[in-house]
């Protein structure tokens, strides 16, 4: 695997790769490398010639300045990880190489109306940070294709609509969600998870799921599936973000005609905020 903090230099090489004739894709992430993240590798490996894998703390997206200081960075094991799954590239730049004229006059994209909700409603600016980098790293790279999981799934949906609005010459490719044995997802974020807390939280899967099955079976009283759902969850002693039933595309609230439904939620532990989603056609 080849290394580069510049993007000169990554340029550079997928230019000669390109001449080739290879396909190249990207998958960005932030570090702290877990199985969800390998997979998103494997997954851009079956269908492209070259994988570029960034890693990059991005500041941008974060609400307070101490959470991103306290991001984990785990450069030396992320990428022996990196190697194990046989990725080409990985990219780590500094926030100078990123931001080279400071994050404060930093020229920004926004995404509008998709971002205000669910979780953009609770982490005001973030996914203004999320599709400036990403709209950066895709200028940096230039894939053919780039891979996110459907874990953050209005990221992915976010994205899709970036590249839509911004005439990106890339194909988004999504990965379903990589979990752990109890059906937890996956997440840079389950370290802060606390020992008496950890058999608890899989109950945001479980009411997912249930509000899923309920709408296969024809229960489409959405507003009352919810608050079931919010209870249960109150009970385990977690505060509710927001479960939420959406139209798959528009992240609509979900009306009794559509034909694809995700469900979507978010909890809080005493330090952690887990997400997790899932979809369903009718």
């Amino acid at each position: 695997m080849q290394i580069y903090n510049s993007a000169d230099g990554l340029r550079s090489s997928l230019a000669s790769d390109k001449l080739d004739g290879k396909k190249i894709a990207l998958v960005p992430t932030m570090g702290n490398l877990h199985d969800g993240h390998l997979a998103l590798i494997e997954k851009a490996k079956e269908t492209s010639d070259v994988v570029v894998c960034s890693i990059f703390v991005n500041a941008l997206q974060f609400n307070l300045k101490e959470d991103w200081e306290q991001y984990p960075r785990t450069f030396d094991t992320d990428c022996e990880k990196l190697r194990s799954v046989g990725c080409d590239y990985l990219f780590h730049p500094t926030e100078t190489e990123m931001y080279p004229n400071g994050l404060d006059t930093q020229t920004k994209v926004v995404c509008p109306y998709l971002t205000d909700v669910l979780c953009g409603a609770s982490r005001p600016g973030h996914f203004e940070g999320v599709t400036t980098v990403v709209s950066k790293l895709l200028n940096i790279v230039q894939p053919h294709e780039a891979v996110f999981g459907v874990k953050d799934y209005q990221q992915l949906i976010v994205i899709k609509r970036l590249i839509e609005d911004l005439c990106f010459p890339v194909k988004i490719i999504s990965a379903p969600i990589h979990r752990e044995i109890d059906g937890l997802a996956m997440s840079s974020r389950n370290w802060h998870i606390e020992s008496d807390e950890r058999p608890k939280v899989i109950i945001l899967k479980e009411v997912i799921d249930w509000i899923a099955e309920n709408i296969l079976n024809g229960n489409l009283d959405f507003f009352d599936l919810e608050s079931i759902a919010i209870e249960r969850i109150n009970k385990r002693g977690f505060e509710v973000d927001y479960i939420t039933c959406c139209n798959s595309e528009t992240l609509d609230f979900a009306a009794n005609d559509d034909k694809n439904i995700t469900v979507l939620g978010a909890i809080y532990t005493k330090k952690a905020r887990l997400i997790d989603n899932v979809s369903v056609q009718l």
